[in-house]
Order: C-alpha cells, then sequence, then structure tokens
C-alpha cells in the first residue's frame, strides 16, 4: 500500500502574503462598489424637482384649468412642467408647458374642443432626463 504524496509538497506551498493581498482587493472591489451604489440611490431618490397633480376642474368647451404641487430642491432651478389635455375619445386636445414656481399652483390649459381629463406629464430640470 502506498500513501498518496502531499499535494503542497508535490505543487508548491502559496504565498502567505498572496492570501492577504487577494483579500485586501476583494475588500476595495467591494467598499468601490457600495459607495458607487449609495451614490446612485442617493442622485436617484432627490432630482432637482418633483411634481404631482392634485386635481384639474373642465372650465368650458376651450379651458381646463389642473393644480399642480412642485416640490423644487433649489430656488436656482430653472424646472419645466407639461400638463395636457384629453377628449372623451382619449385624443390630445391642449398641451401647455409651463416654468413652475415652488409650492401649489393652479394652470389654465386651453383646449381645442371640451377635454374630459388632464394629465401631468411630470417637470424636469437641467440634468434631470426623467420627468418626475
Amino acid at each position: 500500500m502506498t500513501v498518496a504524496p502531499d499535494l503542497a509538497g508535490r505543487y508548491g506551498a502559496p504565498a502567505p502574503w498572496r492570501r492577504r493581498v487577494v483579500l485586501g482587493l476583494c475588500v476595495v472591489v467591494a467598499a468601490a462598489f457600495l459607495g458607487w451604489l449609495g451614490w446612485t440611490i442617493w442622485e436617484q431618490s432627490t432630482p432637482e424637482v418633483q411634481s404631482s397633480l392634485v386635481g384639474y376642474d373642465i372650465v368650458d368647451e376651450h379651458q381646463a384649468d389642473a393644480t399642480v404641487d412642485v416640490s423644487l430642491r433649489d430656488e436656482d432651478v430653472q424646472a419645466t412642467c407639461t400638463l395636457r389635455a384629453y377628449a372623451e375619445d382619449h385624443s390630445v386636445v391642449g398641451e401647455l408647458p409651463f416654468t413652475p414656481v415652488d409650492g401649489r399652483q393652479t394652470q389654465s390649459v386651453r383646449t381645442e374642443r371640451e377635454a374630459t381629463s388632464v394629465e401631468l406629464l411630470g417637470c424636469t430640470a437641467p440634468g434631470q432626463n426623467r420627468p418626475r
């Protein structure tokens, strides 16, 4: 009966510093990834401008009023919001891009025929591509 040779004796043992270097590199890569992930979450969760449609009122055949609540992160933000009015057949009958102020405001959308609903498409700021 023969004894199996020791693997470390046959192939050589890894250098003791090698494990520490690999472990250190793993920690650095994990820390960099977690830092990037935290930065991404912060940037996406705190946009320059946020908006919501509070309500709307169809005034007459050629006008609809919409109440919008807008929150600007800074006073200097140059935001643009868009309201869109729809008819009963779901066609667009009016659209209003406007520059908002911070807080609640009412905007009048001029329509080509009677609207049945108004939608806030959202607000954007420079560097913020997705309307919010």
